[in-house]
């Protein structure tokens, strides 16, 4: 990493100011050679983390703007970096990346600020994932779990179960070097209490991956019932326009209808499903099928009955919705003469009430009351390394007492081992370059 490599870091596209970032061992070297500040100050004699006016040499061009040096290791790379921050045309930014180059830098691939930043110390592999959710957050919880990811939450625990790890082994070794003391025995019933703690401090980090899943990918709700309930009303008046096609007709959504909404920064992907019931039509029991298929893959089912018709219908259709966290909803409450029962929530889709109530209800049920604080577990390759180390520290558990210390020791290594595939520690180079080429160019 002593070559300089410089991008531009701001999204592409017309703005007020775009930055172009070096990064390496002397990024001052390039900037002496294309930047001329005011006054009588020389680049290097620059002090760090000040801005500096002054002309940047753009090639066929001179643009007038500012430049800051960053000192290793104090720097987001831990590297010597230095910034550009000119006018935010595309071609003035390229016009100065261009002239980088020129002057010895190279072009950084994918992600390379974020990676060299990981190589040289300054954040774990999973922080640097956490970046990358946050720069491609779709939703504010989204974003509040990539930033939680980032500022090493899941690390500080990922890293203290891997130094009670190092402790037991430490005592295995222990154990095994010096078997005159005769401590092996006591060893034993000790190590197996420890590893029985951390396979329930790591369980109930990993109960946490349902409701970060969600954050990242969104609640999946399906809108079901039998024909003419209002489903189709019931999603417009959610998304809060014209979605869907409302009608009289019983069968009129075939197909589904999908939208999406954020309550209390959580998305939420709303699909309205087609009408469940019986049907001789072959395009209908088509939507029919695909409405149990999408009921099947939900997270939550929102039921919706009419209540100025229920019928046994109701009953056969609510049979489709299985093994399903359940919202059961009474629609045109604004044509009831009296207060419905035997529902979670009343609504009118026609005049909006209630919709509120059955929005705090999807979040109720599609993220619960763990809170978004602790759902950091966003992504599923920490997960899939978290459960294989609960894996292999259970079987460790289980040979405690049948088998010797030293086998024992190999599945508790191994499940240091796998824990530190989520920080880094351990991660292959295939696993870190794969993270990084999901970045953009420069970042």
């Amino acid at each position: 990493m002593d070559e300089n490599v410089s991008a531009i870091a701001t999204p592409p596209g017309k703005g007020g100011v775009a930055i172009i970032r070096i990064s390496g061992k002397n990024p001052l070297s390039v900037a002496e050679k294309m930047f001329s500040p005011v006054g009588k100050i020389k680049v290097a004699d620059f002090e760090p983390y000040r801005l500096y006016p002054g002309r940047i040499d753009g090639g066929a061009f001179t643009d007038y703007g500012l430049c800051v040096y960053f000192k290793a290791p104090a720097s987001y790379t831990g590297e010597d970096v230095v910034e550009f921050q000119c006018h935010g045309g595309e071609s003035v930014a390229r016009g100065i990346l261009k002239t980088t180059f020129k002057h010895g830098a190279r072009s950084a691939g994918r992600g390379e600020f974020t990676k060299r930043a990981f190589l040289n110390g300054k954040l774990s592999l999973a922080s640097a994932e956490g970046i990358a959710d946050m720069i491609n957050g779709e939703s504010e919880a989204e974003v509040r779990a990539g930033y939680l990811l980032y500022s090493e939450k899941l690390t500080q625990k990922i890293r203290s179960a891997q130094n009670e790890l190092k402790e037991i082994l430490a005592g295995i070794g222990a154990a095994v070097d010096y078997p005159e003391e005769g401590i092996e025995e006591d060893t034993t019933d000790e190590i197996k209490d420890k590893l029985g703690v951390i396979v329930e401090e790591l369980s109930a980090l990993a109960s946490g991956y349902a409701s970060g899943r969600k954050i990242k990918s969104g609640v999946t709700v399906a809108i079901c019932g039998k024909p003419n309930t209002g489903k189709s009303s019931l999603l417009n008046r959610l998304l809060g326009y014209e979605k869907a096609i409302v009608s009289d007709v019983a069968g009129t959504t075939r197909d589904a209808v999908e939208g999406a909404i954020e309550i209390h920064g959580v998305k939420f992907n709303l699909y309205d499903t087609a009408g469940l019931r019986e049907s001789e039509d072959r395009i209908e029991s088509i939507g029919i099928g695909k409405a149990e298929a999408i009921i099947r893959a939900a997270d939550v089912a929102v039921f919706v009955a009419d209540y100025t018709a229920l019928s046994e219908e109701d009953a056969r259709a609510l049979a489709y919705v299985k093994d399903k966290p359940l919202i059961k909803v009474f629609n045109k409450i604004d044509l009831a003469d009296d207060t419905p029962t035997d529902a979670d929530v009343h609504t009118s889709a026609l005049t909006g009430e209630g919709v509120q109530r059955l929005k705090e209800l999807l979040y109720e049920k599609g993220i619960g009351d763990r809170g978004e604080d602790a759902a950091f577990l966003i992504e599923e390759r920490h997960f899939a390394a978290l459960m294989r180390a609960i894996e292999s520290l259970k079987r460790a558990v289980d040979a405690c007492g049948i088998m010797p210390l030293d086998l024992v020791g190999i599945d508790v290594k191994e499940a240091w081992e796998t824990l530190g595939e989520i920080t880094g520690e351990t991660a292959s180079e295939t696993i870190v370059d794969e993270i990084f080429s999901k970045f953009c160019v420069g970042k």
